[in-house]
């Protein structure tokens, strides 16, 4: 068997995350996906090109898009004999199509690919009770009239009852933000530490893009030309002024301020051999070098969102890594809780002996080094489309700093995890 090939991370490009039902209202997972993979096909000269594979996901999708990634290609610049395929990992989406194209590239099955994600709640997928189903497969089914009247009667209105995504887990009934409430009490995390970590989310965005940082990285979309979740003008005061949004009684902690906000948006990146790269005369940013899914008991007692914690452990012992071997951190702010639990946990010797198997505590990260050009808090999170945007803006970190590693950490739903290493 021949050696694993280097994977590049040539480059990535994303239309502008906006507030849930505002710009993007009524615009499909499709068409933000074919906006975004057909600005990414021109910004890199892809135009007419067969490229390997892309792999694409949403996470609020419309049965109709059984056939999405394959769907994109058709709608953009790409040789319409360039294949697709579709990913879902709840929150992890996005960086699982990095991590499975980049396998396929190593392994010397494909040269070339496009990952991304994307996912919007302007366009929700409403359904139907699963009773309505069945009853419509019966009247098909009925043998004449008075057996087809029979069956339709039997439809009620209670068959007639939207069905509309929810967000709460299924097998706790409790939701992200209430779960995530639960991990801050158990680790002690303040109100006051939470809300330092959103004002710094948006302290560090608006200086990425007073520096420019993100303008090769976003294409224009439905007018919109930079992210609309960013505040130049977040301040503590205004923090600390905030209603608790999910425990609402004086020992919540998490608000609209320090917790992401409902976001619609894609992203998508392209990933290559070192021989693709040379022969389309394209610049590689930096390397992706492996990656890790890990999963928690939540329904018996785990934190919902602490699996990173197992991911990046193990993911650390396998490329022989301390957590301090990193010149850049992107941890995905599902909530700033969220993000101090992980980081608490990784310096617990009783956590990291007893949840990780570790002979001692990982320890602490460099704060000064993660999501410095802000995070999700600030710059929002479309379900499927974080994960892209997080390896995007590393491999260009990397890039113009010349060197370097980074570390990316994404938590999902379901008691899941994602992370991967990035290096140049």
């Amino acid at each position: 068997m021949k050696p694993l090939g280097k994977v590049a991370i040539i480059g990535g490009v994303r239309i502008p995350f906006v507030r849930s039902f505002k710009e993007y209202s009524r615009i499909s997972n499709q068409e933000m996906l074919t906006a975004t993979v057909q600005a990414t096909t021109s910004r890199f000269k892809l135009n007419g090109k067969l490229i390997g594979d892309v792999a694409l996901g949403a996470i609020l999708t419309f049965p109709a898009d059984w056939n999405l990634s394959r769907e994109v290609v058709l709608g953009t610049d790409l040789d319409p004999r360039t294949p697709g395929f579709n990913v879902q990992r709840a929150c992890g989406t996005s960086l699982e199509t990095v991590n499975l194209l980049a396998l396929k590239i190593a392994a010397g099955q494909i040269d070339s690919g496009i990952a991304g994600g994307s996912d919007t709640n302007s366009d929700l997928p409403v359904t139907g009770p699963r009773s309505l189903g069945w009853k419509l497969i019966d009247l098909q089914n009925a043998k004449g009239f008075g057996d087809r009247l029979s069956k339709f009667l039997k439809i009620s209105l209670r068959d007639l009852k939207p069905v509309i995504p929810g967000i709460r887990e299924p097998r706790t009934g409790k939701t992200m933000g209430e779960h995530t409430e639960i991990m801050v009490k158990a680790w002690k995390i303040s109100r006051e530490a939470q809300d330092e970590l959103a004002y710094r989310s948006h302290v560090n965005a608006a200086k990425a893009y007073q520096e420019g940082f993100y303008d090769d990285m976003l294409t224009e979309f439905k007018g919109v030309k930079r992210d609309t979740i960013v505040r130049t003008d977040t301040t503590m005061e205004k923090l600390a002024k905030l209603r608790p949004a999910f425990d609402k009684s004086a020992a919540g902690s998490l608000t609209a301020g320090n917790s992401t906000i409902f976001t619609d948006g894609a992203a998508s990146v392209l990933l290559a051999s070192e021989e693709f790269a040379s022969q389309n005369n394209l610049d590689v940013q930096a390397y992706f070098v492996d990656s890790e899914a890990a999963a928690v008991d939540h329904v018996h007692g785990a934190g919902l969102l602490m699996a990173p914690t197992l991911a990046v452990s193990r993911l650390l012992k396998r490329n022989n890594l301390s957590l301090q071997d990193f010149d850049y951190y992107e941890i995905h702010e599902a909530f700033a809780g969220q993000v101090l639990c992980t980081l608490k946990a990784w310096e617990s010797d009783e956590y990291c002996r007893k949840d990780l198997g570790l002979d001692k505590a990982l320890g602490p990260i460099d704060m000064a080094k993660m999501n410095v050009k802000g995070g999700s808090v600030a710059i929002g999170h479309p379900f499927g489309a974080t994960g892209t945007r997080v390896t995007m803006s590393m491999a260009k970190l990397l890039s113009q700093k010349g060197k370097g590693r980074g570390l990316l950490s994404v938590c999902t739903a379901g008691g899941m995890g994602v992370a991967a290493i990035i290096e140049r």
